[in-house]
């Protein structure tokens, strides 16, 4: 079961209706207690990064996730929600993130881009990863103001190109973020959440195969 977190900054109807398409269970919540049962977690955004976390903090979420990845379960951040996953942000000034990648999100320079980043942008694939099963580097769909900057190549899983390079898809043991909206972006983004949806379900067979060896 995916558990989408509810902060009140987050598209949830797309998301939540790119999951039923896949047949994938799901719910919706904001507390605590339940989103940390889930086998996986989706934290969309749209919208301030400085707002997103002032709300994380507040509601105790942001808590909540990191223990979360401390389980090691699945944690998929989209869009606004990939950018909190990193150390910080320049957006209404300098505002600390989740902390859980390293980087930062700073804006896209000034210099002839038009800014919101809005569009179908190819990917690129810097390193191989099971999230990228059955995917080529084709287009996804992108809105964004800011990107994130990050000295970890190893974190990077795909790159985009807009004037500057973007990184699209990252990820870190479990945790991965798409920078694009994969619930927009046709055929590959859903294939994309399918291998989420996928690696979700193994990770769960995998500690129910170490609880039933444990008794």
């Amino acid at each position: 079961m995916i558990g989408i977190i509810d902060y009140g900054m987050g598209n949830l109807f797309s998301v939540s209706k790119a999951l039923e398409r896949l047949g994938a269970e799901y719910f919706i919540s904001e507390k605590i207690d339940e989103l940390f049962q889930a086998d996986a977690l989706i934290l969309p955004g749209v919208g301030s990064f400085k707002d997103a976390m002032v709300r994380l903090n507040q509601t105790g979420l942001a808590g909540m996730i990191r223990e979360f990845v401390q389980t090691e379960k699945p944690l998929l951040g989209i869009c606004l929600g990939m950018q909190l996953l990193f150390e910080k942000s320049e957006e209404n000034g300098q505002t600390k993130g989740l902390g859980l990648l390293p980087g930062k999100v700073i804006r896209f320079p000034r210099d002839g881009l038009k800014v919101p980043h809005m569009g179908w942008n190819r990917l690129r694939f810097a390193n191989r990863d099971e999230i990228l099963s059955k995917i080529k580097e084709e287009h996804v769909y992108f809105v964004h103001s800011y990107y994130v900057k990050t000295e970890s190549s190893d974190a990077v899983i795909a790159s985009s190109r807009y004037g500057v390079d973007v990184p699209a898809i990252v990820g870190q043991n479990q945790i991965y973020g798409m920078q694009f909206h994969p619930e927009k972006s046709g055929e590959l983004g859903m294939q994309l959440l399918f291998n989420f949806i996928k690696l979700t379900n193994e990770r769960r067979r995998s500690r129910d195969i170490y609880h039933l060896s444990c008794h």
